[in-house]
Parts: structure tokens; sequence; C-alpha cells
């Protein structure tokens, strides 16, 4: 009961179905070569060859690639099989029921015989031959050999192809799915060039078993026909020479079309789009070539001789598709154009309207209010040229580029205010006198001009707004007025500088190390991530950067890290290490006119930093304990001493042990948060230096 269940379901199920028909099919072309077929079945088997045919032809002109035929090698051995099969049937009732007439074989072959004959079978001989030559030894020569250099090109091509995918999987650019399907396409293409290869072979061997078919069947009727049926041998040669010509003109007619469908799909190659896409497009492509065709039309209708008509509308159809082409080529990337920027800007609005937006942070952002955004945004070229400006001046300053700058304005700050935003966070806010310049008087005496005092934002220091009118005024008196927007970007400027090593991301460390030479590609490969991860790398980075260290000589900065991370795994020894290996540029970045303006911490303050130090069994650096009346004692003289310096007008850098210099760092960055600390090894040899005193 079960497996009557199962067999009926079977037969219900349409693949089923048509699995079992095909197979049905197969068995009813192999009985042919054995059974006597009635000639009305003769026809239809005929009809249905040639539509056959047809059909491949067609499909080979419209796929857009040849793998999208890969089942035409076994759609060519079964009608190649079919017209073989058919062959034979008509062999046996020409040579059996011959004496009966052209039409002994069936409608299609006597009807071929008429029309391609007119009556005389030496007319029907040239044109099989004719058509034979073309099959044999034009269209299947060429497609054979364009098969078997395709499949031996493939086949040579695989590896590479295949580690192609392996290092787009490996660098990220295609995911796993992704590189499954170009390998099953891989095999697939292997596998039908292979096939392809093979199954020229059939088209060559059909078009050999033709003649010798046609020539069986001429011979072999002459001599049933005098022998068995008594007819004359003229008689005999008419008859049997019409039917067999019409049974290889019949045959050769569907053979050429799939000869012709073959060498289609090997010569297409690496072509895609439909037949007609690849070769029109390409052969109007260039208008020139068309305008020369055109003229030698015209002067071919010229020469006496030569007809006119032809070669001139020949001339005017070359000469109209050079000038109408171009026309619709720039008409239709022109609306190329227009439907890609609508879909573009589509995609902004709603990606300005979506949620997930909101969500988004930029690196940095300049919030201006309402006001001071109609007066500085007018000058909308001039701001982006001085921002440009400015991160090219960071980029070759710092050795990497600082992230774009968001423009905006809201209603939620004041109209004359504005904020500078790290990471979505509000790092500084000032508001502006507009239409008002800023004269910096530091502590020097104010300009006898009416203004306001304040603070400079940027540095802190003195300053006084004076109105535009006293302009004149304050140049001839020799103060340097400042206009809102320079007070500004100056801001900006500095911000991001204190918050360098936020703005490296690790992005940007990664593209940093893109843009270096495959030398130190190598030199990252070795210590990445045996002796240190790239994170690890990318907080070194950020401890430099948070001193305002530059990192534009990556190069020596890697050679630093190789040197020291088999032996340490803490990022901030990592860093010290490398302070001390590029201690030349730390050194010349801080010089002032090629001195080295030094204020020291003192005996007794570098006694305290040291004996606060803990360590451990093996002497590391565990903890730093200091008692906070000795901190704030440590602020109160450092603040007095570096702030005596800096009233004289000095730049300096603060000096201290080198296992100190982290902590003592710690404390007066809190107070002092631009000025430099070193330690006594990172003072590169042959610099000059003068000695501002010590904090003690």
């Amino acid at each position: 009961m079960a497996e009557a269940l199962l067999t009926s379901s079977a037969v219900a199920d349409p693949k089923s179905r048509r699995d079992i028909g095909f197979a049905i099919g197969i068995v009813a072309i192999l009985s042919i070569f054995f059974l006597p077929v009635p000639a009305f079945l003769i026809d239809l088997g005929l009809a249905f060859s040639i539509a056959m045919s047809v059909l491949v032809l067609m499909v080979a002109l419209w796929i857009q690639r040849p793998l999208d035929f890969s089942a035409f090698p076994t759609i060519l051995l079964v009608v190649t099989l079919l017209r073989l099969a058919l062959n034979i049937a008509t062999t046996r009732l020409i040579l059996s029921h011959g004496p009966e007439g052209v039409t002994a074989a069936g409608y299609i072959i006597g009807g071929f015989s008429k029309l391609v004959m007119s009556g005389d079978f030496v007319i029907g001989l040239i044109v099989f031959a004719i058509l034979m030559t073309v099959n044999f030894v034009v269209i299947t020569k060429g497609a054979t050999r364009i098969a078997e250099v395709g499949a031996r090109f493939t086949l040579d091509a695989i590896p590479g192809k295949q580690m192609a995918i392996d290092a787009d999987l490996n660098a990220g650019l295609i995911d796993d799915k992704e590189a499954q399907r170009r390998r099953r396409e891989l095999e697939e293409e292997s596998s039908f060039f292979g096939s392809m290869d093979g199954a020229s072979k059939f088209v060559r061997g059909d078009a050999i078993a033709g003649i010798i078919i046609l020539a069986v069947n001429i011979f072999g009727g002459i001599v049933i026909g005098t022998t068995r049926h008594n007819m004359p041998l003229s008689e005999a040669a008419d008859v049997f020479t019409k039917l067999s010509v019409g049974d290889g003109l019949v045959s050769q007619v569907p053979a050429l079309i799939v000869s012709l469908a073959a060498a289609l799909l090997v010569s297409k190659g690496g072509t895609r789009g439909s037949t007609e896409q690849a070769v029109l497009s390409q052969l109007i492509k260039y208008p020139r070539a068309l305008f020369v065709a055109a003229l030698l039309m015209v002067l071919l209708a010229l020469i006496p001789g030569l007809p006119f008509l032809p070669f001139a509308l020949l001339g005017g159809v070359f000469a109209s598709l050079g000038y109408v082409v171009p026309l619709r080529r720039m008409r239709a990337e022109a609306e190329e154009s227009s439907k890609i920027a609508e879909v573009e800007a589509r995609v902004q609005k709603e990606a300005k309207e979506s949620v997930k937006e909101s969500l988004k942070t930029s690196e940095i952002e300049l919030c201006l209010g309402k006001q001071l955004a109609g007066r500085l945004l007018t000058s909308q070229s001039e701001l982006a040229h001085r921002v440009a400006k400015m991160r090219r001046k960071f980029a070759k300053q710092y050795g990497f580029v600082v992230p774009e700058i968001k423009l905006s304005d809201s209603l939620t700050i004041p109209s004359k205010s504005y904020q500078i935003k790290i990471h979505g966070t509000i790092v500084a806010m000032q508001e502006m006198r507009i239409g008002d310049l800023m004269v910096i008087i530091g502590d020097g005496h104010e300009p006898d001009v009416p203004g306001d005092p304040v603070r400079e934002p940027a540095f802190g220091m003195k300053a006084v707004w004076v109105s535009e009118a006293f302009t004149g005024e304050l140049k001839r008196n020799g103060f340097n007025p400042i206009d809102n927007l320079s007070v500004m970007l100056t801001h900006l400027s500095e911000v991001i500088r204190n918050n360098l090593s936020q703005l490296l991301s690790y992005k940007d460390m990664r593209a940093l190390f893109d843009r270096l030479g495959p030398e130190y590609k190598r030199l990252i490969d070795d210590i990445c991530p045996g002796q240190i991860s790239y994170s690890g790398l990318q907080a070194v980075l950020k401890l430099l950067l948070a001193e305002r260290v530059s990192i534009r000589n990556l190069h020596l900065i890697l050679e630093a890290i190789a040197e020291i991370a088999p032996h340490v795994r803490r990022a901030e020894q990592v860093a010290e290490h490398v302070r001390m290996r590029i201690a030349q540029q730390i050194c010349g970045d801080l010089m002032d006119n090629n001195v080295l303006k030094v204020l020291r911490l003192g005996n007794r303050w570098d006694l305290t930093f040291h004996q606060s130090l803990k360590r451990d069994a093996k002497g590391d650096i565990i903890e730093f304990d200091l008692d906070p009346a000795m901190v704030e004692q440590f602020g109160t003289e450092a603040s007095a001493a570096i702030r005596e310096r800096m009233d004289q007008g000095h730049n300096f850098v603060l000096v201290a042990t080198p296992e100190a210099r982290p902590y003592v760092r710690m404390v007066v960055e809190r107070l002092f948060a631009t000025l430099p600390v070193l330690s006594h090894l990172e003072i590169a040899r042959g610099i000059e230096i003068k000695s501002l005193g010590s904090i003690s």
C-alpha cells in the first residue's frame, strides 16, 4: 500500500512527470535507429528537428553570457542524436520505397528536393556540397578551434581565480556566501568550456556523417533500384539521387543552424549582453568610423560603372547613424545621471529623516547660534577654505588627517554663541560680539578706545572687544584686531589640538599603515598580533598625541615599538620608549630659536616623586602613591615657577626623571595643559639647552 502511494505521488509530481517524459523521448529516439517509422512520423520528426535548431539559435543569440546556456552541450548531443536517427529512418524509407517517387520518404524531403533542386539533382548536389563546405570547413572548424583554446585558457586560469577569491575573502571585501557563489560559478565555467570543447566534435562528426549517409543513399539506392525493382539506370539514378539529396538538405539545414549557434556561443567569450547588444553596440560605438565608412560608400557610388543607389543608400545610413548615435548616447547618459542624482537625493533625504541618522554623531562639529550663523555662513567659501587649510596644517604637523568638521546651526544655543563638539560632546562654548573685533592685550596696556574686557577663548589671555569703527586707530597704535571668524577658528584649532588622541580612530590608524612602504607593512605583520595588537598600537599613538607629540615619522615609531614590544606589554611603557627613540623630533618641535629652554624639577621634588613610586619584585612600577598634601604643595610651587617664566615670555619645557615623568605630567597637565614635560633621556644629543631654574 505504501509503495502504491509513493508511486502515485511520484506520478502526480510535475517534476517526476517531466523526468519520465524526457526519458521516454530519449528511448523513442533510440528506437528510431532500429524500428521502421512511417512517412508522416518522419515529417513530424524532421519538422521538430528544424524547430529545435531554430530555438537553440535564438537562445544563443539572446543569452547575456555563455554560462547562462550551460546545458548547450547536452542539448547539442540530443539534437544531433535525433537528426542522425531521422537520417537512418529516411535512409530505410528511401531504399525501400524509392521507386514510389519523390514523396516516398515524406513530404518534407520531397518539398525540399523540389524547392532547392528545381527538378535537377545536379543543382541539389552543388547546393549540398556548398552547405557542407560552409558548415564543415568554415563554421564547425572555427568553433572547434575557439572551444579548444577557450577550454585550455579557462582551465589554466582556475588556480589564479581561486587565489583571487581567497584573497578577497581574507581581506574582507566579500563574505562567505559571495565566495561560495564565485567558486561555484568558477566550477560551472570550467565544466562548461570543457564540455564545449567535446561538444564541438559532435557538430564536426555530424557533418562527416551527412556526407557518408548521402553517398550511401545514392549508391545503395541505384543498386537496389536496378537490381530489385528492374529500373533503368538513368531512372534509378535520378529518383534516388533526388531523394538522397533532399534528405541531405533537410538534415543539413538544422545542422547548419545548430553549428551557427555553437559558434556564436563559444565566440562570445567574456562579452556580456545579448549578441545584438554585443555586436551592434560596439559597431556603432565610434561615430568617426561610421563617417569614414559612409564617405567610402559615397565614393564607390560616384565611380562610373558601379551602381549608384546601393552604395549611396548605405552611405546615407552610415552617416545618419554616425550623427544620431552620439546624440542618443548623450541623452541616455544625461537621463542616467539625473536618475542617479534623484536616487542619491532621495536616499540622503530619507537618511536625514530616519531615526538612525539621529544616532550618528560627528567626530568634530562646530555648532553656531542663529545670529552668528547668519553672519559667518554668508562667507561659506572663505570658511570652507580656512577649515581645509587648518586640516592640512594639522596633517603636516601631527602626521594624520583630522576628521571632517561638520558645520551646523541650532536654536537651542544663544544666538551669538557657538559650541565645539567632539564625538557629540560639548567641549567648548563661547559667546561672540558680532561685528566687533577682538584685541589681545595679555599683560600689556589696553587700547585707548572704548571696549569690553574679555578672555580670549583659545588660550585664556586678556582681551578686549572693540567696535570695527576703531580699526584704523588700533592699527596705528600697534594693536592687531582679530575678526570673529579668526577668533572662532583659532579656538577650534586649539580644541582639536587638545583632543588629538580622541580623534585618531582605528580606521585612521589602518589608513596610515596602508600608506607605508612594503617593508614597514612587513614589519607590522611581524609584530602584530604576536607581540602587540593593533589596538595596542593605537593606544601608543594616542598616548603620544595626547601630549602633542607628532606621529608624522610613523616609520621611526614602528621601529621603536618593534624594539620594545617583545619585552613589555603596557602601552604606557611602550610609549615612553618611543619618546626616547624620537627625542630628536620632540626637541626639534619644542625649541625656541634653536635653543631648548628647560625648567627642572629640583632635587627635592625628584626625590619625593621617586619615593612615591611603588615597585613589585621585578622592579616594575605598579603604583604612584604621593600624599595629597604633597600633591597640593607641588602644584602650588610648580604654578608659581611656571607662571613666572611664562610671564617673562619664555617657551620652555619641564624636565623630570624618566620614571617620574608620566606622573609629573599627570599633575602638571591639570594646571597647564599645554606645557610639555620631558624626561632627561628625551633631550637629544647636540641640543643647546638653556636652564630657567628649578621648582624647589
